[in-house]
């Protein structure tokens, strides 16, 4: 077998070049290049008319102004609960201080500045430290009312619960108080039978 030489090499390509003897395949890297894939017909993304979007912000609009009464009631509930059992706390911390002094402990209440608090009955020259001054919440107003059967307990002119150093509640001392939202419910803070404090109830009775 006959070996082609470098010189034969270049006479074959310069035939080829002439038309003289076929071309050879010749070895070469090809460029690649990537392309992206055609989208077929079914494979378009699809998108929203200027018509489906109005129906849909109709429709959220519609479930906003159903869903809304529910929520503004649900507010309000968790307003008028959180400040009952807030009032419920200061009235076992008044009992609580009352025990553990050995002195009478008052809880007022002021209507019109919706302002309720907790001190000892009698304080020295520099008052009580831990007296405790709470404002109700805005929404709400709060009343006394159903005072007891005797004179009115009061404590610098305002209605007053007084705990006795046993604990108990002062038989003068308001039996219920009332806490009302600006759409007219309320939560009612009635006197236990046993006179050891208060519960809230949905109802007066």
């Amino acid at each position: 077998m006959k070996l082609r030489t470098q010189s034969d090499k270049w006479r074959v390509t310069r035939d080829q070049r002439n038309g003289s003897v076929p071309a050879l395949p010749s070895c070469h890297v090809s460029r690649v290049v990537l392309a992206a894939p055609e989208r077929s017909e079914g494979g378009c993304h699809p998108a929203f008319t200027l018509i489906e979007l109005i129906l849909v912000l109709a429709l959220l609009v519609v479930i906003t102004s159903l869903a809304a009464p529910a929520m503004s009631n649900f507010i309000r509930g968790r307003a008028l609960d959180s400040e009952a059992r807030r009032l419920i706390a200061l009235m076992h911390a008044g009992q609580s201080r009352a025990v553990s002094e050995g002195l009478p402990m008052v809880l007022w209440v002021d209507e019109k500045q919706s302002a309720y608090g907790l001190q000892a009955e009698t304080t020295g020259q520099t008052g009580d430290p831990k007296a405790e001054t709470l404002a109700v919440d805005s929404t709400l107003q709060i009343a006394v009312l159903n005072t007891g059967l005797g004179t009115p307990t009061t404590f610098n002119n305002l209605p007053a619960i007084r705990f006795l150093a046993d604990g108990t509640v002062d038989e003068n001392s308001p039996q219920t108080l009332q806490l009302t939202d600006a759409a007219g419910v309320s939560r009612w803070l009635v006197e236990t039978r046993s006179r050891m404090g208060y519960e809230i109830r949905d109802t007066k009775q």
